[in-house]
């Protein structure tokens, strides 16, 4: 047991930053698709969280209620979560406005030369 994870390294590197982190992925992905307002990422990821710990809990007897697991489990998800909806919403601005803005990074967009953003 270490202090950021329940049962060993590698099941906290395989399940819970890999298969977790895929589907934390998957859920930042598809808020920025579907344009849905930015908070509603963290109440998924909370769910998500919970299916995590449980899915430790049941297949490595990993304490279940362990708040401090549970914690370094949800800010490991929101961090991939993130990732996956800066992305996705920096391909939507310089995609769907390709007129209005120019990709800087694969996170950041910004205006092009000559263009006047009213917001």
């Amino acid at each position: 047991m270490g202090i950021l994870y329940g049962s060993s390294l590698p099941v906290f590197i395989i399940f819970v930053c890999g298969i977790g982190g895929l589907a934390a992925y998957a859920t930042g992905r598809a808020i920025a698709v579907t344009w849905r307002p930015f908070w509603m990422l963290f109440w998924f990821l909370f769910l998500l969280t919970l299916a995590v710990r449980f899915l430790c809990f049941a297949l490595f007897e990993e304490p279940l209620l362990s708040f401090q697991y549970f914690v370094v489990d949800y800010l490991v998800l929101t961090g991939i979560a993130l990732i996956g909806w800066r992305k996705t919403r920096t391909t939507q601005m310089v995609t769907q406005y390709r007129w209005l803005y120019v990709r800087t990074s694969p996170f950041t967009w910004t205006l092009r030369q000559g263009q006047n953003d009213a917001y």
